[in-house]
Order: structure tokens, then sequence, then C-alpha cells
């Protein structure tokens, strides 16, 4: 069983940056593929970005490439997510996943969840 802790959310200005932390314990971490998500009110939960287990393959949702980045710390059992440029479409709650079959961009191949850690950018 693995638990995921995230952190890092906050209340920021359009054009800040944050840095979201997922710390996972339970499991071999580095045997996981991690994914952020993201669920806006009134919306459903969307994917943001993952990486593989070896941490040499990402992939991000088109409206955040070129200002998110995605990385990990199979040491520390982390995983990051930098966000810049952040808009206020970007406010959501951000949930951290794990996928031991290689993960994709659909919530149902990720077995293990955190919280959730809240993002809010005003204009």
């Amino acid at each position: 069983q693995v638990q995921l802790v995230e952190s890092g959310g906050g209340l920021v200005q359009a054009g800040s940056s944050l840095r979201l932390s997922c710390a996972a314990s339970g499991g071999t971490f580095s045997h996981y593929t991690m994914g952020w998500f993201r669920q806006a009110p009134g919306k459903e939960r969307e994917f943001v970005a993952q990486i593989n287990a070896s941490g040499l393959r990402t992939y991000y949702t088109d409206s955040v490439k070129g200002r998110f980045t995605i990385s990990r710390d199979n040491a520390k059992n982390t995983v990051y997510l930098q966000m810049s440029s952040l808009k206020p479409e970007d406010t959501a709650v951000y949930n951290c996943a794990a996928s031991a079959s290689g993960g994709t961009v659909y919530l149902r191949d990720y077995e293990y969840w955190g919280q959730g850690t809240q993002v809010t950018v005003s204009s």
C-alpha cells in the first residue's frame, strides 16, 4: 500500500510560480510511474503530467507544456511539479497519483492517490 501526501499549494498571483511536492511511503517508489492531476471547481479531474519510474520520460497535457515541469527524486521518494507562469485557469486541487502499470493520462490507470493540495491563482 502506497501513501501519498502532497504539499506546496497556496494562493498566488497570475504569473507566479509554485512547486508542489508529493511524498510517498509504504512502497517501492522507484517502481511507480507518477502522475499529477487536477480538478477545478465544477469540472472533472484532468491529467496534468506524468513521469516514468526512472524519471527519464515525461509527458504533459498541452495546456501546461512549457510552464510546468514534473520531476522526481527516487532517493527521497518524492515527485515534484514545478509550476511557472501560473494563470487563473490553473486554479484547482492538485493530486499526485502512482501507477504500477506504467500509467497513462487516464485516472483509472493509477492505483494510489493523495488527498490533494489547493492551488489558487488570482488575476
